[in-house]
Protein backbone atom coordinates (compact mmCIF):
# COMPACT_ATOMS: atom_id res chain seq x y z
CA UNK A 1 0.00 0.00 0.00
CA UNK A 2 0.95 3.68 -0.02
CA UNK A 3 0.12 6.64 2.22
CA UNK A 4 -2.64 9.02 1.17
CA UNK A 5 -1.38 11.83 -1.05
CA UNK A 6 -3.45 14.97 -1.77
CA UNK A 7 -1.69 15.23 -5.13
CA UNK A 8 -2.74 11.72 -6.17
CA UNK A 9 -6.27 12.29 -4.85
CA UNK A 10 -6.68 15.48 -6.93
CA UNK A 11 -5.32 13.70 -10.00
CA UNK A 12 -7.67 10.76 -9.50
CA UNK A 13 -10.81 12.86 -9.09
CA UNK A 14 -9.84 15.08 -12.03
CA UNK A 15 -9.41 12.12 -14.36
CA UNK A 16 -12.72 10.60 -13.34
CA UNK A 17 -14.62 13.86 -13.71
CA UNK A 18 -13.17 14.36 -17.19
CA UNK A 19 -14.17 10.80 -18.16
CA UNK A 20 -17.73 11.33 -16.91
CA UNK A 21 -18.00 14.69 -18.67
CA UNK A 22 -16.91 13.15 -21.96
CA UNK A 23 -19.31 10.22 -21.51
CA UNK A 24 -22.11 12.73 -20.95
CA UNK A 25 -21.05 14.58 -24.14
CA UNK A 26 -20.72 17.89 -22.30
CA UNK A 27 -18.07 20.36 -23.37
CA UNK A 28 -15.57 21.75 -20.91
CA UNK A 29 -16.91 25.24 -21.49
CA UNK A 30 -20.48 24.17 -20.73
CA UNK A 31 -19.47 22.30 -17.59
CA UNK A 32 -17.36 25.23 -16.39
CA UNK A 33 -20.27 27.62 -16.87
CA UNK A 34 -22.55 25.26 -14.94
CA UNK A 35 -20.32 25.36 -11.85
CA UNK A 36 -19.30 29.01 -12.17
CA UNK A 37 -15.61 28.68 -13.06
CA UNK A 38 -13.58 29.43 -16.16
CA UNK A 39 -12.82 26.66 -18.68
CA UNK A 40 -9.11 27.03 -17.78
CA UNK A 41 -9.90 26.47 -14.10
CA UNK A 42 -11.96 23.37 -14.91
CA UNK A 43 -9.10 22.10 -17.08
CA UNK A 44 -6.73 22.47 -14.11
CA UNK A 45 -9.18 20.48 -12.00
CA UNK A 46 -9.42 17.73 -14.61
CA UNK A 47 -5.62 17.56 -14.79
CA UNK A 48 -5.30 17.31 -11.01
CA UNK A 49 -3.67 20.71 -10.55
CA UNK A 50 -6.49 22.16 -8.46
CA UNK A 51 -9.08 20.76 -6.07
CA UNK A 52 -12.82 21.36 -6.39
CA UNK A 53 -15.05 22.96 -3.78
CA UNK A 54 -17.59 20.56 -2.31
CA UNK A 55 -20.65 22.42 -3.59
CA UNK A 56 -19.22 22.60 -7.11
CA UNK A 57 -18.46 18.88 -7.04
CA UNK A 58 -22.10 18.24 -6.14
CA UNK A 59 -23.15 20.27 -9.20
CA UNK A 60 -20.89 18.22 -11.49
CA UNK A 61 -22.11 14.95 -9.97
CA UNK A 62 -25.67 15.94 -10.81
CA UNK A 63 -24.75 17.35 -14.24
CA UNK A 64 -22.90 14.21 -15.30
CA UNK A 65 -25.48 11.84 -13.82
CA UNK A 66 -22.94 10.07 -11.59
CA UNK A 67 -24.31 7.19 -9.52
CA UNK A 68 -24.34 7.51 -5.72
CA UNK A 69 -21.64 4.89 -5.05
CA UNK A 70 -19.16 6.64 -7.32
CA UNK A 71 -20.29 10.01 -5.98
CA UNK A 72 -19.26 8.91 -2.49
CA UNK A 73 -15.85 7.89 -3.82
CA UNK A 74 -15.43 11.26 -5.51
CA UNK A 75 -16.39 13.14 -2.35
CA UNK A 76 -13.86 11.09 -0.40
CA UNK A 77 -11.14 11.89 -2.96
CA UNK A 78 -12.05 15.59 -2.83
CA UNK A 79 -11.68 15.57 0.96
CA UNK A 80 -8.28 13.85 0.70
CA UNK A 81 -7.17 16.35 -1.91
CA UNK A 82 -8.01 19.25 0.41
CA UNK A 83 -5.26 18.27 2.85
CA UNK A 84 -1.75 19.70 2.66
CA UNK A 85 1.18 17.38 1.95
CA UNK A 86 4.59 17.82 3.60
CA UNK A 87 5.92 19.21 0.29
CA UNK A 88 3.67 22.28 0.52
CA UNK A 89 6.02 23.68 3.16
CA UNK A 90 8.63 24.02 0.38
CA UNK A 91 6.44 25.79 -2.19
CA UNK A 92 8.68 28.87 -2.14
CA UNK A 93 11.72 26.80 -3.17
CA UNK A 94 10.46 24.59 -5.99
CA UNK A 95 8.31 24.95 -9.09
CA UNK A 96 4.83 23.44 -9.28
CA UNK A 97 5.92 20.44 -11.37
CA UNK A 98 8.56 19.40 -8.82
CA UNK A 99 6.11 19.82 -5.94
CA UNK A 100 3.60 17.64 -7.78
CA UNK A 101 6.33 15.06 -8.35
CA UNK A 102 6.95 14.95 -4.58
CA UNK A 103 3.22 14.42 -4.10
CA UNK A 104 3.02 11.64 -6.67
CA UNK A 105 6.13 9.95 -5.28
CA UNK A 106 4.62 10.10 -1.79
CA UNK A 107 1.45 8.36 -2.99
CA UNK A 108 3.09 5.85 -5.33
CA UNK A 109 3.17 2.13 -4.58
CA UNK A 110 6.12 1.27 -6.83
CA UNK A 111 8.81 3.39 -8.47
CA UNK A 112 11.30 2.20 -11.09
CA UNK A 113 14.26 4.57 -11.33
CA UNK A 114 17.35 4.91 -13.47
CA UNK A 115 20.29 7.15 -12.54
CA UNK A 116 23.34 7.75 -14.69
CA UNK A 117 25.45 10.22 -12.72
CA UNK A 118 24.14 10.84 -9.17
CA UNK A 119 22.95 8.73 -6.26
CA UNK A 120 19.15 8.90 -6.26
CA UNK A 121 17.69 11.54 -3.96
CA UNK A 122 15.84 8.91 -1.91
CA UNK A 123 19.19 7.41 -0.91
CA UNK A 124 21.24 10.53 -0.28
CA UNK A 125 22.99 11.34 2.99
CA UNK A 126 22.81 14.88 4.31
CA UNK A 127 26.42 15.66 3.31
CA UNK A 128 26.04 14.18 -0.17
CA UNK A 129 22.75 16.02 -0.72
CA UNK A 130 24.31 19.28 0.38
CA UNK A 131 27.24 18.80 -2.00
CA UNK A 132 24.87 18.08 -4.91
CA UNK A 133 22.69 21.11 -4.15
CA UNK A 134 25.62 23.49 -3.68
CA UNK A 135 27.28 22.32 -6.90
CA UNK A 136 24.06 22.71 -8.89
CA UNK A 137 23.08 26.05 -7.36
CA UNK A 138 26.31 27.88 -6.43
CA UNK A 139 24.56 31.23 -5.90
CA UNK A 140 21.78 29.93 -3.64
CA UNK A 141 21.78 31.40 -0.12
CA UNK A 142 22.85 29.11 2.74
CA UNK A 143 19.40 29.22 4.34
CA UNK A 144 17.86 28.01 1.10
CA UNK A 145 20.44 25.25 0.76
CA UNK A 146 19.58 24.09 4.28
CA UNK A 147 15.88 23.93 3.43
CA UNK A 148 16.51 22.07 0.19
CA UNK A 149 18.63 19.53 2.06
CA UNK A 150 15.91 19.13 4.69
CA UNK A 151 13.34 18.52 1.96
CA UNK A 152 15.50 15.78 0.49
CA UNK A 153 15.88 14.14 3.89
CA UNK A 154 12.11 14.19 4.41
CA UNK A 155 11.68 12.44 1.05
CA UNK A 156 13.89 9.59 2.26
CA UNK A 157 11.23 8.57 4.76
CA UNK A 158 9.21 7.19 1.86
CA UNK A 159 11.43 4.10 1.78
CA UNK A 160 11.84 3.75 5.55
CA UNK A 161 8.35 4.58 6.85
CA UNK A 162 5.41 2.43 7.93
CA UNK A 163 4.07 2.11 4.35
CA UNK A 164 7.35 1.83 2.45
CA UNK A 165 7.67 2.47 -1.23
CA UNK A 166 8.73 -0.46 -3.38
CA UNK A 167 11.74 0.95 -5.21
CA UNK A 168 13.52 -0.74 -8.11
CA UNK A 169 16.67 1.30 -8.72
CA UNK A 170 19.15 0.81 -11.54
CA UNK A 171 22.25 2.97 -11.70
CA UNK A 172 25.38 3.22 -13.78
CA UNK A 173 28.65 2.26 -12.09
CA UNK A 174 29.74 5.84 -12.85
CA UNK A 175 27.38 6.96 -10.07
CA UNK A 176 29.54 5.09 -7.56
CA UNK A 177 32.74 6.79 -8.65
CA UNK A 178 31.63 10.40 -9.15
CA UNK A 179 33.27 12.06 -6.13
CA UNK A 180 30.45 14.33 -5.08
CA UNK A 181 31.64 16.22 -1.99
CA UNK A 182 35.03 14.49 -2.02
CA UNK A 183 36.17 10.94 -1.17
CA UNK A 184 34.92 10.83 2.43
CA UNK A 185 31.48 12.19 1.61
CA UNK A 186 31.12 9.72 -1.26
CA UNK A 187 32.42 6.79 0.78
CA UNK A 188 30.00 7.58 3.61
CA UNK A 189 27.22 7.83 1.02
CA UNK A 190 28.03 4.40 -0.37
CA UNK A 191 28.15 2.94 3.16
CA UNK A 192 24.71 4.47 3.78
CA UNK A 193 23.40 2.99 0.53
CA UNK A 194 24.74 -0.44 1.47
CA UNK A 195 23.04 -0.24 4.87
CA UNK A 196 19.73 0.71 3.25
CA UNK A 197 19.95 -2.20 0.81
CA UNK A 198 20.54 -4.66 3.63
CA UNK A 199 17.95 -3.27 6.03
CA UNK A 200 15.13 -2.71 3.53
CA UNK A 201 15.67 -5.66 1.23
CA UNK A 202 11.92 -6.41 1.13
CA UNK A 203 11.04 -3.15 -0.60
CA UNK A 204 14.33 -1.90 -1.97
CA UNK A 205 16.23 -3.36 -4.93
CA UNK A 206 19.40 -1.65 -6.16
CA UNK A 207 21.30 -2.94 -9.17
CA UNK A 208 24.38 -1.49 -10.81
CA UNK A 209 25.19 -1.54 -14.52
CA UNK A 210 28.96 -2.22 -14.56
CA UNK A 211 31.44 -0.53 -16.85
CA UNK A 212 31.90 -3.94 -18.50
CA UNK A 213 28.32 -3.87 -19.80
CA UNK A 214 28.08 -3.66 -23.58
CA UNK A 215 25.14 -1.25 -23.48
CA UNK A 216 21.39 -0.91 -22.91
CA UNK A 217 18.43 1.24 -24.00
CA UNK A 218 18.71 3.70 -21.10
CA UNK A 219 22.35 4.47 -21.83
CA UNK A 220 22.87 8.19 -22.44
CA UNK A 221 19.50 9.12 -20.98
CA UNK A 222 18.86 11.48 -18.10
CA UNK A 223 17.55 10.28 -14.75
CA UNK A 224 13.93 9.10 -14.77
CA UNK A 225 11.30 7.69 -12.42
CA UNK A 226 8.30 5.56 -13.43
CA UNK A 227 5.61 5.66 -10.73
CA UNK A 228 2.70 3.26 -10.35
CA UNK A 229 -0.15 3.65 -7.87
CA UNK A 230 -2.32 1.41 -5.67
CA UNK A 231 -5.49 2.25 -7.58
CA UNK A 232 -5.88 0.22 -10.73
CA UNK A 233 -7.76 3.17 -12.20
CA UNK A 234 -4.63 5.32 -12.38
CA UNK A 235 -2.00 4.91 -15.11
CA UNK A 236 1.75 4.99 -14.55
CA UNK A 237 3.48 8.38 -14.57
CA UNK A 238 6.96 9.30 -15.75
CA UNK A 239 9.17 11.91 -14.13
CA UNK A 240 12.15 12.95 -16.24
CA UNK A 241 15.05 15.21 -15.31
CA UNK A 242 17.43 16.94 -17.73
CA UNK A 243 19.96 19.75 -17.34
CA UNK A 244 17.46 22.40 -18.43
CA UNK A 245 14.07 20.94 -17.59
CA UNK A 246 12.01 18.57 -15.50
CA UNK A 247 8.55 17.29 -16.13
CA UNK A 248 5.75 14.83 -15.47
CA UNK A 249 4.71 12.76 -18.48
CA UNK A 250 1.51 10.73 -18.66
CA UNK A 251 1.50 9.81 -22.37
CA UNK A 252 1.16 5.99 -22.26
CA UNK A 253 3.43 5.39 -25.25
CA UNK A 254 6.25 7.44 -23.76
CA UNK A 255 5.82 5.84 -20.33
CA UNK A 256 5.91 2.39 -21.94
CA UNK A 257 9.11 3.22 -23.85
CA UNK A 258 10.84 4.31 -20.66
CA UNK A 259 9.58 1.19 -18.92
CA UNK A 260 11.20 -0.92 -21.62
CA UNK A 261 14.43 1.08 -21.27
CA UNK A 262 14.43 0.48 -17.52
CA UNK A 263 13.88 -3.22 -18.11
CA UNK A 264 16.75 -3.34 -20.59
CA UNK A 265 19.05 -1.56 -18.13
CA UNK A 266 18.01 -4.10 -15.51
CA UNK A 267 19.09 -6.94 -17.81
CA UNK A 268 22.50 -5.29 -18.25
CA UNK A 269 22.94 -4.79 -14.50
CA UNK A 270 24.60 -7.03 -11.97
CA UNK A 271 22.38 -9.06 -9.67
CA UNK A 272 21.41 -7.63 -6.30
CA UNK A 273 24.15 -9.41 -4.32
CA UNK A 274 26.88 -8.61 -6.84
CA UNK A 275 25.71 -4.97 -6.99
CA UNK A 276 25.96 -4.68 -3.21
CA UNK A 277 29.43 -6.21 -3.31
CA UNK A 278 30.52 -3.67 -5.94
CA UNK A 279 29.14 -0.75 -3.92
CA UNK A 280 31.11 -1.91 -0.87
CA UNK A 281 34.24 -2.46 -2.95
CA UNK A 282 34.14 1.05 -4.42
CA UNK A 283 33.53 2.58 -0.97
CA UNK A 284 36.66 0.84 0.30
CA UNK A 285 38.78 1.88 -2.68
CA UNK A 286 37.99 5.59 -2.63
CA UNK A 287 38.80 6.16 1.06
Amino acid sequence: MAPTSPTVACWAIGRRLRERREEAAITGAAAAKRVGVTPAYLSDIEHGKKNLAEDRLDVLIATYGIEEEEARELRSLRASGAHRGWWNAYSALFNSDLLRFFGFEHGAETVDVFDSDLINGLFQTEDYARAVIEAGSPNVRLAEVDRRVKCRLVRRQRITGDEPLKLNAVMSEAVLWQRIGGPEVLADQLDHLSALIERYSDNLAVQVVPFTSTGHDAMGSSAFHIMTFPSGKLPALLWQETVTSTGLISDPTTVREYGLAHGDALKAALGRDDSLALIRKVAGQIR
